[in-house]
């Protein structure tokens, strides 16, 4: 035991040291425990009678709707709250006189008001997967078992955080979802509807991205940065995919400036840190690349 009480003692004088200390006399952070509870009741609002055990009465969907939209609500003002008492604390969130209580109701009624138009672009992206699949079956196959469309709805409902300036949920809710697809999407990237991501496995979507409607990328994908340094985070530093675009597999595309134009094809593998006009395919052919017109 002597030496256990001995591991304590530095243990204890680390967290003095080198701090990651989160005081409970302080602004409390957002539990990464309770986002995920308030990810797993918004999938039961987003898409009812799909994660049930039984099938939903038609006649009660409103009152059930209603009981799962305050309960979550209650969830999430508690949880933004939290996260914005933080920032304020750090000087990043200003909470004004009314209190970071009221700016927290104000975000989630606001959250709840824009979450019939999330609907509208999920329903549209669920769209584009069983269209662009040969092997979908059915609409149901892809909202059940698509990992792609799992990490396609948690954007959609993180970005609306990050688009408020709503501190950490965003990103953690976009990590929960990293971990359970393997596709990490910053909840900076802004992504039109009709989006597909097939298979999924290792794609990456970076903060400044912007991405039009009807594109479809597969695994491996990076849309990413040339560089990381610090002082360029508030410059664009991840490309621009136009509308219509399809991305292969492993295929690398690199910069702020760089733009896909409309109605092109990216094959696998490519590499790219300079724009393509539109209807563009580009593609490796014998390790260099190569361009042509549709």
């Amino acid at each position: 035991m002597h030496r256990l009480d001995r591991s304590i003692n530095a243990l204890v004088s680390s967290y003095g040291e080198y701090g990651l200390v989160n005081y409970t006399g302080g602004a409390n952070l957002p539990s990464r425990e309770g986002i995920a509870d308030i990810l797993s009741d918004l999938d039961e609002v987003i898409y009812p009678g799909f994660r049930e055990k039984e099938n939903l009465e038609h006649d009660k969907l409103k009152l059930i709707a209603a009981e799962r939209i305050y309960r979550t609500a209650r969830k999430l003002i508690t949880e933004v709250e939290k996260s914005i008492s933080f920032s304020s604390r750090s000087g990043f969130f200003s909470c004004g006189h009314g209190g970071c209580h009221a700016v927290a109701e104000l975000i989630v009624d606001d959250f709840f008001d824009e979450l019939p138009m999330i609907r509208k672009t999920l329903a549209a992206d669920v769209q584009a997967a069983f269209k662009g699949d040969p092997a979908a079956k059915s609409i149901e196959e892809v909202i059940l078992s698509y990992p792609g469309m799992d990490a396609i709805t948690v954007h959609r409902l993180a970005h609306f955080f990050w688009s408020r300036q709503v501190p950490l949920i965003p990103r953690i809710m976009s990590e929960i979802a990293h971990s359970r697809t393997g596709i990490d999407i910053h909840p900076g990237a802004a992504i039109g509807e009709s989006f597909f991501i097939d298979h999924g496995t290792g794609v990456v979507i970076g903060e400044t991205t912007v991405i039009g409607e009807n594109v479809k990328i597969y695994q491996g994908v990076t849309l990413g940065a040339l560089s990381v340094r610090k002082e360029e985070a508030n410059t664009k530093r991840h490309p621009t995919i136009e509308q219509d675009v399809t991305i292969y597999a492993g295929a690398t595309i690199l910069g702020g400036e760089t733009v896909i134009g409309r109605g092109s094809t990216i094959g696998g593998n490519v590499w790219l840190t300079k724009s393509v006009p539109p209807e563009t395919v580009v593609y490796s052919k014998t390790g260099n690349q190569a361009l042509g017109r549709k």
